[in-house]
């Protein structure tokens, strides 16, 4: 699954995340690295179906052919593609795999959890001293809790929720409260008092909403803290809007406006559950675990 090419430690890798919400890429070596991330809706209604969204097919081949570009005109050395979750489970995930890797020049590889949640933490933590860190990565589809030792997944995520509970906005008091119920009933973590570090979009999201960034920048959110409060304040928030006045939200990516309200569900419970006060925010992640791995 990789291109093949000289094994210079100095030259550009790349790695891609295929995901049930999103499609990533990062490529480092390059000076200033490049990431890039495309909400694609893979897995939009697969609960229903069990099957891919066809829109999503076409919009994740499109991004790819635009990263393949990128990965050229960088000349990259190595790289390594991922798909996770969605493509793990659908019907039509390992025919649609074939056709990622045509378009893409490199094979996505459909890892398990396992090693999704040790590139999760390796990425994640890259960086942080000597804490007992604990990562809750949030997906569309399933939520990673991570320790150094190894992590669970759980099927509960952004998409997931909100495909399950929020068809209608603004959200009735007692449909949160049914959707609060199902991720608490989901999330089987223990309270473990450890230090939390978000990873992905809907932390990431999140921050940026509290913090008002417009235009958004992984740098301004890298390393912040967000409290459990605010998190709880913006599920409060978000369950009284409309999808259009969700969008509208200063700091929120627009194509995030549908899943916003089940990310943030996600991530209050499993502040909750993990008996944790605050988050640090990361952008580095799985793809970071990826390109570490490239290069060793």
């Amino acid at each position: 699954s990789r291109m093949v090419g000289p094994s210079m430690s100095s030259a550009p890798v790349a790695a891609v995340d295929i995901g049930t919400n999103s499609v990533r890429l990062l490529i480092s070596g390059v000076g200033v690295e490049i990431r890039r991330s495309v909400v694609t809706g893979l897995g939009k209604g697969m609960a229903r179906t069990g099957r891919l969204s066809a829109d999503g097919r076409s919009a994740t081949l499109e991004v790819l052919s635009g990263y393949r570009r990128l990965m050229e005109e960088a000349g990259v050395a190595a790289a390594r593609a991922v798909a996770t979750s969605a493509s793990r489970d659908a019907a039509d995930g390992p025919e649609f795999v074939a056709e990622m890797a045509g378009v893409l020049g490199v094979e996505p590889e459909m890892i398990a959890g396992a090693e999704e949640a040790a590139l999760s933490y390796a990425g994640a933590t890259a960086g942080l001293e000597g804490e007992d860190w604990v990562v809750v990565d949030i997906g569309g589809g399933s939520t990673e809790v991570i320790d150094r030792t190894g992590g669970a997944s759980f099927d509960v995520g952004s998409v997931r929720v909100t495909d399950r509970f929020f068809a209608e906005r603004p959200v009735p008091a007692p449909r949160l409260s049914e959707a609060r119920e199902w991720a608490r009933a989901s999330l089987e973590a223990e309270a473990r008092g450890m230090h939390v570090v978000g990873v992905a979009g809907t932390w990431t999201s999140l921050a940026s909403l509290e913090w008002c960034l417009q235009p958004y920048a992984d740098a301004d959110v890298h390393h912040t803290e967000l409290s459990a409060a605010a998190v709880e304040g913006w599920v409060d928030q978000l369950a009284t809007l409309p999808i259009e006045e969700t969008a509208a939200l200063p700091g929120l990516d627009p194509a995030r406006a549908p899943v916003i309200l089940g990310g943030a569900v996600v991530a209050a419970t499993c502040l909750e559950v993990l008996g944790a006060d605050h988050v640090l925010i990361s952008t580095h992640d799985l793809l970071d675990g990826v390109v570490e791995g490239l290069r060793s």
